[in-house]
């Protein structure tokens, strides 16, 4: 009777074992279906800041390595020494600062008489009153210096000069042969003009000879927000070296927070790219917007060449992350297991599958070790292509076609060698 009595006791103990296990694998399960939702929640907020920061991190590397680098600043300003647009205003600016100081009606009586007969031939070959003879003949010495390779030297040499000015200039300050003034930023055209004196002298204008030390100012940039831009000057340049690398590192730890990885790389390639595209976007609204607010002294033209000068480099960054971007969430895409990505790749490999055919071709043992080695050949593929559009200097979008369709070849090569037909063993027949 006892055993009998105890065992229904048992029976009530194990059924209220079995229902707290039960109550606990519930909450166990529960805290682990928030945990997913959490670590999901925080790639998020992750890979967003990393979007954000991605343009700042451009405009920062642009302040430390174009703006802070002598060598680099003066290879960004040479190209406007040749700039038909900036040879043009820098000759009415000079043509106009040493009109300024040249007194026509005295010009022919300070001639000595050796020397009148040169002018008088120069300025015989001028039409109009005697000033706008002068003005043209200055106007003309200028023309031919700016366009000579005398004048690419003397641009050169002050902006390699001025570029430690410059960054003062950008920082606040207001000394050096790039100033702040007004919220203007204006290099000094007192060398060209000096070799302009040289030239008017050597084509019979002795009096220009005579002319004092002329400092003209050149427009480089204008704007109500340049004041604001020394300020962010001088924070992207404390920025510029760790940002960069705190940007990848969030972009990193966002996929490996996330849940589904693959689809993660694909979000935080496109978001980071996305990032990028607006700087570019900015860019391009920036100039337009900058050209209008000009005044009406400043050439536009000018102006404009000089912009895109300053923001080449920040527009090959854009260029480049924005690619990088799209080729990584691509490659991670077509990697992935998903329906539209499968079909892509069966189509991919059924067309290379069927022109392999046509050729007859067996890839043999080197085709099976590519078969077994494809997914990494691939990846190596998009790591080099990737790796060749970093180091390329300033990379255009023809460089960046180019450099797309070797991947793609390379992609198509490794394709057509994968070879999954392996020896197989045949069974011989038994006759009975």
């Amino acid at each position: 009777m006892e055993a009998d009595h105890e065992q229904p006791e048992r029976s009530h103990d194990a059924e209220l074992a079995a229902l707290r296990a039960r109550v606990a694998a519930l909450e166990t399960g529960g805290q682990r279906r928030h945990l997913p939702r959490a670590r999901s929640f925080l790639a998020v907020v992750v890979v967003l800041v990393a979007a954000v920061l991605t343009p700042l991190s451009i405009v920062s590397t642009w302040a430390k390595n174009q703006i802070g680098d002598t060598g680099n600043y003066v290879a960004m300003m040479a190209p406007l020494a040749s700039d038909p647009e900036v040879r043009a205003a820098v000759s009415d600016r000079v043509t106009g600062a040493v009109m300024q100081h040249l007194d026509v009606r005295t010009l022919l009586a300070d001639v000595a008489p050796e020397d009148r007969p040169a002018l008088d031939r120069a300025l015989s070959k001028l039409s109009g009153p005697l000033t706008t003879g002068v003005t043209g003949f200055v106007h003309g010495t200028v023309e031919r210096f700016v366009s000579g390779d005398a004048f690419a030297r003397i641009w050169t040499d002050l902006n390699r000069a001025s570029q430690t000015a410059a960054v003062k200039a950008l920082s606040g300050s207001k000394e050096g042969a790039v100033r702040i003034t007004d919220d203007t930023v204006t290099v000094d055209l007192a060398p060209v003009i000096d070799q302009v004196k040289q030239r008017l002298v050597d084509r019979g204008l002795k009096a220009a000879g005579k002319l004092p030390d002329i400092h003209t100012d050149f427009t480089v940039l204008t704007a109500s927000s340049v004041g604001r831009a020394t300020m962010w000057f001088r924070v992207l340049q404390l920025i510029g070296l760790w940002l960069p690398p705190v940007t990848l590192a969030l972009a990193a730890g966002g996929v490996l927070l996330a849940v589904r990885r693959r689809r993660a790389l694909v979000a935080t390639a496109l978001a980071v790219g996305a990032g990028a595209a607006v700087l570019g976007l900015a860019l391009w609204l920036g100039r337009a917007l900058y050209l209008d607010s000009l005044p009406a002294e400043v050439s536009r033209p000018a102006a404009g060449a000089v912009f895109d000068a300053l923001a080449g480099p920040m527009r090959v960054l854009v260029r480049l992350v924005v690619t990088l971007g799209i080729v990584v969430a691509l490659a991670a895409w077509l990697t992935g297991t998903g329906r539209a990505a499968a079909r892509v790749t069966e189509m991919w490999s059924g067309g290379i599958g069927a022109v392999r055919e046509a050729a007859g071709f067996t890839g043999g043992p080197a085709g099976r070790w590519v078969h077994r080695a494809r997914r990494p050949l691939n990846w190596a593929v998009v790591a080099v292509a990737a790796a060749v559009l970093v180091v390329w200097d300033r990379p255009t979008g023809l460089v960046t076609v180019w450099i797309a369709l070797c991947a793609l070849f390379a992609l198509a090569v490794v394709e057509f060698l994968d070879d999954d037909s392996g020896p197989r063993l045949t069974v011989p027949e038994q006759h009975t």
